[in-house]
């Protein structure tokens, strides 16, 4: 009787020890809530770090994009600019090209027309009408008067022809500065002519004309006998 009461208590023992260092083992894996809190301070620093870092990293790509779209611009503005110069500078170098071509030559009367011009008692500019060639379009046959498209070195030639007694004369004028004079006087009737020509150095915009003497009379038909010509010869 006494075996089994002791067998009894010791088993109790045992089994309360086996409790509590159950209870022990139990208590010691539940972390402790100061533990837990510092865990959260960690977490919500290091969340608010990378919040910040994303902040800085969102700023800086704004900055780059806003940069490259400015310099993006930049660079079609440039390249407008330069297709516009490039235009420019070639529709320059066309009219250029254009404007070394030049030649005229015109005879003072239009087919049908009478064979006189004067005499009148002033001096009258020449309109020579048929245009027989007129290569860059200098010469204005509306008014008689040659207008140079380039600088450069020209040459112009005048002939006056004459019938029936009364002299011929015509002077080749620059702007208003008087050049060389085409002049023939015969005192018996018949037929007459005076040539004459000069080089000269002209600027853009310089006119050339021809004016007939006062008190002189010349004469065409469809031979053309009078005429007036120039071309260009070389730019300056």
């Amino acid at each position: 009787m006494e075996v089994i009461v002791f067998f009894s208590l010791l088993l109790s023992v045992c089994t309360l020890s086996a409790n509590l260092a159950e209870a022990d083992k139990s208590s010691n894996q539940q972390p402790c809530p100061q533990d837990t809190q510092a865990v959260l301070r960690e977490l919500t620093a290091s969340v608010a770090v990378q919040k910040e870092r994303i902040t800085v990293l969102q700023k800086e790509t704004q900055e780059q994009t806003a940069k490259l779209k400015s310099e993006i611009d930049q660079l079609k503005l440039q390249s407008t600019d330069g297709a516009a110069k490039l235009k420019t500078e070639i529709d320059a170098l066309k009219q250029e090209l254009q404007a070394t071509h030049v030649a005229f030559s015109a005879a003072v009367l239009l087919p049908g027309s009478g064979p006189y011009v004067g005499p009148f008692n002033t001096e009258t500019t020449l309109v020579f009408k048929h245009v027989i060639t007129n290569i860059g379009n200098a010469y204005n046959p509306s008014t008689g008067i040659f207008t140079a498209p380039v600088r450069g070195a020209y040459h112009f030639e005048l002939h006056m022809f004459g019938h029936g007694g009364v002299a011929v004369g015509a002077y080749l004028y620059k702007n208003q500065g008087l050049i060389v004079i085409a002049y023939e006087h015969q005192t018996a009737a018949g037929e007459l002519s005076g040539s004459n020509g000069a080089s000269l150095l002209l600027e853009v915009g310089d006119q050339v004309f021809v004016r007939l003497l006062d008190g002189r009379r010349i004469y065409d038909n469809t031979n053309h006998h009078t005429t007036f010509s120039g071309h260009l010869i070389f730019t300056m």
